[in-house]
């Protein structure tokens, strides 16, 4: 059966926005699995209170790295992805396989160096990052076996963007639904079943990870994708694949920090609060990302139709587009923040059920996301920057949540407080407040005065 993609330049935006955002979303969700799931899996390991917490937090220490592969599949997917979008709203679809079959060797190489650095440098990088030596045994386990699979991350997420750019949002959604699904079957099987503990866990996610790129590659060398993966665009040209670099270096940088924000968070905390605060850490790191992804899922359903309607000149489409994207992104952090606010327990216990644990996560957890509710109106101006071309500032905007006002607050804020341990996890909700105030400012600004561009350009 042929699969149909959007009409991104006709129909209402609203419908269309949510027909795109829906497996958007849901693919985000889903692809979040891959390690919640292996997080949950490993929090219960026998007996709870001793391995089962040793071993969340050993795995937890490992995000720092996950997110960098991640990090490097968005240089070249989102800075790509929604330069492709606007050369098929200019009419040249050849421009948009050119980019896309650029990005597709330059992830190739990426895997590659990344995947013998972090063979080489796993334990001093996890020593790092906050292992300590009751669980370094455990990230080291875990990690050795994930970054042997860097390769497939980067395929499965990197060019699963292309797809989505397409308007082909129920491909790809397939794409994480496949592997996540496999990866819930498989964990359990290689954890307990095959007492493998946390390399089980890794293995099913790596195995989960190449089924999933070799579906987004079958699709974008068959028949039914409008860009396909050609020979000819497989060399590397400077002229096209540096502009999408620097597109993409902001969310390069929103994901790579975090794994910089990680160390530094649970270095912080093993010095004021010890194992117990770094699990706790653990366990607000997966609920953000968790909660997070619909906003992200959002935004790259959003992606497509700005992107395209920008380089047709539509500047009353894309407005459109990015007030329906506002309202939704700003509905759903309010009644996130609402629901962690009100029941803090039950978002721990999805993780951990050692008492100590979850009554120690509950209450920082109130702290940490104590900012949520106004996050829609960050994610939603700073992802619209990206979808329109817009590289300085978007990268200005990364910058500056997480290198020029996080970091520094996660030091500074314990100067203050008798309760260090509370100041480090209030660093995050003041942040937060303060880029978002920032982002909106600028966006009211510059977002007006490029589509009186875009208006002038048609008349």
């Amino acid at each position: 059966m042929k699969q149909q993609s959007a009409d991104l330049g006709h129909g209402p935006v609203g419908r269309l926005l949510f027909s795109l955002a829906l497996p958007t979303i849901t693919s985000q969700l889903v692809n979040m699995l891959y390690n919640l799931v292996d997080r949950v899996y490993i929090g219960h390991m026998q007996p709870v209170d001793t391995v089962g917490s040793l071993a969340l937090t050993g795995v937890g220490v490992c995000l720092p790295i996950i997110m960098i592969i991640s990090a490097f599949a968005a240089l070249l997917a989102m800075g790509g992805a929604p330069r492709a979008s606007i050369q098929e709203g200019r009419g040249d679809p050849q421009a948009a396989e050119r980019i896309m079959g650029n990005s597709f060797t330059l992830l190739l190489i990426v895997s590659i160096v990344l995947t013998v650095l972090f063979q080489v440098f796993a334990e001093p990088l996890l020593l790092t990052f906050g292992a300590s030596e009751n669980t370094i045994s455990y990230a080291l386990s875990y990690m050795r076996i994930y970054t042997l699979g860097t390769l497939f991350v980067q395929m499965t997420l990197g060019m699963n963007a292309y797809i989505t750019a397409q308007g082909f949002t129920t491909v790809s959604m397939k794409t994480v639904l496949i592997g996540a699904g496999l990866n819930t079957v498989l964990d359990p099987i290689f954890i307990f079943a095959l007492d493998l503990g946390v390399r089980g866990a890794a293995l099913a996610t790596i195995l989960s990870q190449a089924v999933s790129a070799v579906w987004v590659l079958r699709f974008l060398l068959g028949p039914q994708t409008h860009w396909r993966l050609r020979k000819e665009y497989l060399r590397p040209v400077p002229s096209v694949f540096l502009p999408c670099l620097a597109l993409g270096l902001a969310p390069f940088i929103m994901q790579s920090t975090e794994s910089l924000i990680a160390v530094c968070f649970n270095s912080s905390l093993l010095k004021y609060g010890g194992d117990i605060a770094v699990g706790s850490m653990t366990v607000l790191s997966s609920i953000m990302q968790f909660a997070m992804m619909p906003l992200h899922g959002l935004t790259q359903g959003a992606q497509p139709i700005i992107s395209y309607n920008f380089g047709a000149r539509n500047a009353r489409r894309v407005r459109d587009a990015f007030r329906c994207l506002l309202r939704s992104c700003v509905i759903y952090s309010l009644t996130l923040w609402a629901l962690v606010q009100l029941f803090p327990r039950l978002f721990v216990l999805i993780f951990n059920n050692n008492p100590t644990l979850v009554d120690y996560a509950a209450w920082a957890l109130r702290i940490y996301m104590g900012a949520t509710g106004i996050f829609g109106v960050q994610i939603a101006c700073q992802q619209t920057f990206i979808a329109l071309g817009n590289a300085k500032t978007s990268l200005f905007l990364a910058v500056l949540r997480k290198i020029i006002l996080l970091i520094p607050l996660i030091y500074i804020l314990p100067l203050f407080f008798a309760d260090k341990a509370f100041a480090v996890f209030l660093a995050e909700p003041i942040a937060d407040l303060l880029a978002v105030c920032t982002t909106a400012t600028m966006f009211s600004f510059q977002f007006k005065r490029s589509m009186a561009e875009l208006e002038q350009q048609v008349s």
